[in-house]
């Protein structure tokens, strides 16, 4: 099959939705929407053609299901004369089933319908990407990406939790890891500007965000990464809480009189940079305010970056060695603060920033902000999950070219190793 010249990648958060048109033979984006603050009276739509140009659209009705057929009927009726040859779909969780991108049919459906009690926010919405851009293009093929199938190599002794293997074989209980499409981008073009091959590098991945998670990737797969279970686990973030003792259920429980799901929504909502500090979990807002002297801040980001470097410490004992460190996502590319007190951490494995490209965000120097001659390089690049969306497409249906391919389930997904495009 010959590659898709333009593929629609459709993106559906909690509360965004985004979308994105990309020329698969160049990567130009000819395309990109993104609808924020859904079910709310300011509820926005935002069109950029690839000459730059920005319109807002007017939302007739702010509800999810409508904007989301709004952004469908507003590509088909705009860009239809592109020829769009198939659609891909981030889905949060896959599971222990999809360990690669699968092509969607009736079956692929109902078994990632069947594991959204593992990610009851994101699933759900996902299928209803799914459901409605299938609707809208019904006559091209459309492929589900899963942001967790990049982990799914880690081993045994990164995956499993100490605790009853029955767990494990009953409840599918072990970490899964998310963000694992941006990982996979990163590393893939951290190699690329290294002059390495994937399968001869090591590095360590940042994506930090509101969400964040730090990854281990050697020879071009993940081998261990601080997500878990549920995007809960690992890295201090903007409301999530991170790694925890597991007692303070039972703790808070019997101090407060609150139950495990409110518990568990405090950790999720009400913690992380926006617990510590009091006042934000933007980034930028406590940049801004620990300068200014707020000592309650000044501890969030502090606590932000030594958690985050301890986590980089110990994935590093994943690899044999590391040939670099790449920061990624809205904080991992614009704060510099943040890379430089993380670093300053990271001296005993050889990481050294230089501080004026650092200051710079490696701009003119391809990404690069460590000092010359440094044992290991640190980078700075911008993930492009949608772009590495649309590669996977492109993978999937390159190597299934015979028609027979549309009839199967996931029981013949790839593992990651052989199933990701390179």
């Amino acid at each position: 099959m010959t590659k898709p010249a333009t593929v629609l990648v459709v993106n559906c958060g909690s509360s965004s939705i985004k979308m994105a048109l990309i020329v698969l033979d160049s990567g130009q984006r000819i395309a990109t929407g993104l609808a924020e603050r859904l079910g709310q009276a300011d509820a926005v739509l935002y069109w950029h053609s690839d000459e730059g140009k920005r319109e807002e659209v007017i939302l007739a009705d702010s509800g999810y299901d409508a904007v989301l057929q709004q952004m469908l009927e507003l590509v088909s009726q705009r860009f239809g004369s592109q020829k769009i040859k198939a659609v891909g779909h981030r889905i949060v969780h896959g599971g222990e089933r999809f360990v690669s991108p699968a092509l969607l049919n009736d079956e692929v459906i109902h078994q990632i319908e069947l594991l959204s009690h593992l990610a009851p926010l994101h699933n759900p919405i996902n299928l209803l990407g799914i459901k409605n851009a299938r609707e809208q293009f019904s006559a091209v093929p459309h492929v589900a990406v899963f942001d967790t199938a990049f982990h799914h190599s880690m081993p045994l002794r990164a995956s499993l939790y100490a605790v009853p293997y029955r767990w494990y074989q009953d409840y599918g209980i072990r970490r899964y890891g998310f963000h694992g499409i941006s990982h996979h981008y990163v590393a893939q073009e951290a190699a690329r500007r290294l002059g390495r091959e994937m399968r001869d590098c090591q590095l360590l991945t940042a994506h930090l965000g509101n969400g964040c998670s730090a990854t281990a990737v050697r020879n071009g797969i993940s081998v261990d990464t601080t997500m878990g279970f549920t995007p809960l686990e690992g890295l201090m973030m903007g409301t999530r809480s991170g790694d925890i003792d597991p007692g303070l259920h039972a703790f808070i429980s019997k101090q407060t009189g609150a139950d495990v799901e409110e518990i568990t929504r405090t950790l999720n909502y009400e913690s992380g940079l926006l617990g510590i500090s009091g006042l934000s979990y933007d980034m930028r807002t406590l940049l801004d305010a620990a300068k200014a002297g707020n000592e309650r801040v000044v501890l969030a980001v502090d606590m932000f970056c030594y958690r985050l470097a301890k986590a980089l410490a110990a994935l590093a004992v994943a690899l044999d060695e590391v040939h670099a460190l790449v920061f990624t996502g809205g904080i991992g590319e614009h704060a510099d603060i943040v890379r430089m007190q993380t670093c300053r951490h990271l001296s005993s494995i050889g990481i050294k920033l230089d501080t004026e490209r650092n200051r710079q965000h490696g701009r003119g120097s391809d990404g690069a902000i460590g000092k010359d001659g440094s044992p290991v390089s640190v980078l700075v690049i911008a993930t492009n999950e949608e772009w590495m969306i649309a590669k996977y497409v492109c993978a999937i249906l390159d190597k299934k070219k015979d028609s027979e391919y549309y009839k199967r389930t996931i029981t013949e997904s790839d593992h990651p190793m052989t199933g990701f495009p390179e």
